[in-house]
């Protein structure tokens, strides 16, 4: 997912996150901020909102990392104002 995230394939990375989901794979914070870089490349403010609420979910939103990657994924998509929701 990073691989692809990284290189500019964002479709490709969410695919492999939705597939992983499915199969019940837990994503750790790798994921997410590999996850949350491609929705900010792609501008999926949609997938990054739906993402951000996962990381919540798994009690990742007080990570440095993670909160660095959700900045920059809204502030790429021009969501600054459901960043605060």
């Amino acid at each position: 997912i990073a691989a692809y995230s990284q290189n500019g394939n964002g479709r490709e990375a969410l695919k492999f996150f939705r597939q992983m989901q499915l199969k019940g794979v837990e994503p750790n914070k790798i994921t997410f901020v590999s996850i949350l870089d491609a929705c900010a490349t792609m501008a999926a403010l949609a997938q990054g909102i739906e993402s951000h609420a996962s990381i919540v979910d798994h009690g990742l939103e007080t990570d440095i990392i993670v909160g660095n990657a959700l900045v920059n994924m809204y502030g790429k998509c021009g969501g600054v104002g459901d960043a605060r929701r």
